[in-house]
């Protein structure tokens, strides 16, 4: 059993900053890939950032220069640092890891339950 739990979301103003935290508990091998997608009304869930260990973060280019994603590989956590929101930035952020749990070879995808960040202007 594997669970993704994310806090941080809150109200902003336009401008203003937050920073998102996400905890990955459970029966975990290995998590290679951990990030944060997110999923506006009406809209898909899409890719915000990403990271892999030993590699470059990958971000949305609507979000690059605003968002910094980090990661504690020892603590299972990763962290969305969004400075500079803006009210298009409004949507539910969900976690995402791809990971390997005991007793499988191959690595599968788990989601947190969303934390919803609002960006007032």
């Amino acid at each position: 059993q594997v669970q993704l739990v994310e806090s941080g979301g809150d109200l902003v103003q336009a401008g203003g900053s937050l920073r998102l935290s996400c905890v990955a508990s459970g029966s975990i091998v290995t998590i290679n890939t951990m990030g944060w997608y997110r999923q506006a009304p009406g809209k898909q869930r899409e890719l915000v950032a990403a990271i892999t260990s030993g590699t470059s973060p990958n971000y949305a280019d609507s979000v690059k220069e605003r968002f910094t994603i980090s990661r504690d590989n020892a603590k299972n956590r990763v962290y969305l640092q969004m400075n500079s929101l803006k009210p298009e930035d409004t949507a539910v952020y969900y976690c995402n890891a791809r990971l390997r749990t005991p007793w499988v070879t191959f690595l599968n995808d788990y989601w947190g339950q969303g934390t919803q960040v609002t960006v007032s202007s």
